[in-house]
C-alpha cells in the first residue's frame, strides 16, 4: 500500500447482512477508504475474482452459506469459496491484509462450524506461507438492522414476525452471546486502520467480545414490549442502555414504512383551535420545531444510530426516505389539517419539502441530544 493513499478495501459477500453494513460504513469516510466493488458472480468468473483481489489492500472475506437443507452443501460451498479466494491471490501474486469472518460455532459438532474452522485455518496457513497479515475473527451471534429472517439470526426472525403480525416461537431457550453489527463493523475498521498505520504483517486468531449475553426468551420479551409500546400504542419505548437501543433499531428496521406510515394523530378541537399530542416516550431525546418556506427542502441526510419522528402540524409537506445502498424511494404527503407523523429509521436518507403555498410547521423528535462533536449526520440526496 502506497504511503498516504486511501486504503483499498474489498468485501466478499458485499451485499450480505454484515457486508452491506461494512460497505456502507466505509462509504462514510471517502477520504480514508476506497471501496473495491465485489459481486457474487465473481465466484463463477475466475478472471473477475483475480482482478478484484489485485485491486485490494485489504480483503474482508464474509461470503458464506449459513442455511441449506443439506449441511454438506454448506460445508462444501464455504470451503470452495475460501479455496477460490486463495487461488486468485496466488494467481495474481498478491498478499492483501485478510480478515476472515468465522463463528463461535467453530467448536460445535456441525458442518457449518467445521467449514468456518477449516476455512480460517486454510487462510491462516496461506498468510503464514506468504508472510501476509491475517485476522481470523471468531464472532458471536450477530444481529442488527436489515438481517434476513430465518437466516441471519433469531433476532431478525423475531423482529420480522412481530412487525408482520405473526407469532414468534422459541425453539431452544438457551443463553446466547450477541454482538451488534455496528460493533462488529467498528472492530473490523479498527483492525484495518491499525494495519494501515503500522504495516505489521502478523497473523492472529481473535475471539471477539460480545455486547451482551441473554436468554432467547428475554430477547423475545423485550421485542414484544417494543411491539406493544411502539406499534400498538405509538409510544417511543424506554431504552435504558446501548443494547436496548440496538435491539430497538433492529426491530424498527423491519417495519414496512410504506404500509405503516403516516400515523394520523388525534385532534382535540374547541373554539380556540386545536391541540395535538405528537410524541409520548419513555426514553430521552430532543424535540425541536421548524418553519419551512414554500418550495424549500430540509434534510437529505441519514443517521447510523439515531431515529427521528417528523410531525407536520401546519402546511403541506412531502417526506421522502431511501435506504442507503438502494434505489427505492418511499414518499408521503402530509398536511397540518390532518396531523400525522413519519419515523425515520437508521441508515435511511430522508428529507422534508414544503409543497404548499404557505409556511410549513414541523416538529422533530430525535432519540439523543445533538452533539456537534459527534452529530451522526451524513448528507446524501434522496
Amino acid at each position: 500500500m502506497q504511503e498516504h493513499s486511501k486504503i483499498r478495501v474489498g468485501i466478499t459477500g458485499q451485499i450480505g447482512f454484515v457486508g452491506s453494513h461494512l460497505y456502507n460504513t466505509l462509504g462514510l469516510y471517502p477520504e480514508r477508504y476506497e471501496r473495491i466493488p465485489f459481486e457474487d458472480a465473481f465466484y463463477d468468473d475466475f478472471d473477475a475474482l483475480c482482478r478484484f483481489v489485485k485491486q485490494c489492500d485489504v480483503v474482508v472475506h464474509l461470503a458464506a452459506m449459513n442455511r441449506h437443507p443439506d449441511p454438506q452443501v454448506i460445508y462444501d460451498t464455504n470451503l470452495r469459496l475460501v479455496k477460490q479466494l486463495i487461488e486468485a491471490m496466488e494467481a495474481m501474486d498478491v498478499r492483501p491484509y485478510l480478515l476472515f469472518s468465522s463463528s463461535i460455532q467453530e467448536e460445535k459438532d456441525n458442518l457449518y462450524g467445521s467449514s468456518k474452522r477449516e476455512g480460517r485455518k486454510l487462510l491462516h496457513a496461506w498468510a503464514e506461507r506468504k508472510q501476509a497479515a491475517f485476522s481470523g475473527l471468531i464472532i458471536p451471534n450477530v444481529y442488527g438492522p436489515f438481517g434476513r429472517p430465518n437466516y441471519n439470526s433469531f433476532v431478525a426472525t423475531f423482529c420480522y414476525k412481530l412487525t408482520h403480525n405473526e407469532q414468534a416461537q422459541i425453539l431452544t431457550d438457551s443463553e446466547v452471546p450477541l454482538i451488534y453489527v455496528g460493533s462488529l463493523v467498528k472492530i473490523i475498521l479498527d483492525k484495518i486502520d491499525k494495519y494501515a498505520e503500522n504495516k505489521l504483517f502478523k497473523t492472529e486468531n481473535v475471539l471477539l467480545p460480545h455486547d451482551m449475553q441473554a436468554k432467547v426468551s428475554d430477547i423475545l420479551s423485550l421485542l414484544e414490549k417494543f411491539k406493544t409500546t411502539y406499534i400498538d400504542k405509538g409510544y417511543i419505548p424506554a431504552l435504558n442502555n446501548d443494547n436496548e437501543k440496538n435491539l430497538f433499531y433492529t426491530f424498527h428496521s423491519f417495519i414496512e414504512h410504506a404500509r405503516f406510515y403516516p400515523k394520523v394523530l388525534e385532534k382535540f378541537a374547541d373554539e380556540r383551535g386545536f391541540f395535538v399530542e405528537t410524541v409520548r416516550f419513555g426514553t430521552g431525546g430532543q424535540t425541536s420545531f421548524s418553519l419551512t418556506l414554500p418550495g424549500v427542502t430540509r434534510g437529505n441526510h441519514f443517521h447510523t444510530r439515531k431515529i427521528e419522528r417528523f410531525t407536520v402540524i401546519k402546511g403541506k409537506a412531502r417526506i421522502q426516505l431511501r435506504r442507503i445502498g438502494t434505489k427505492e424511494v418511499i414518499s408521503f404527503d402530509l398536511e397540518g389539517s390532518r396531523p400525522a407523523y413519519v419515523d425515520m429509521p437508521i441508515w435511511y436518507t430522508h428529507n422534508i419539502t414544503n409543497i404548499g403555498k404557505d409556511e410549513l410547521y414541523t416538529q422533530f423528535w430525535i432519540n439523543e441530544w445533538y452533539n456537534k462533536e459527534d452529530g451522526d449526520t451524513y448528507f446524501e440526496k434522496i
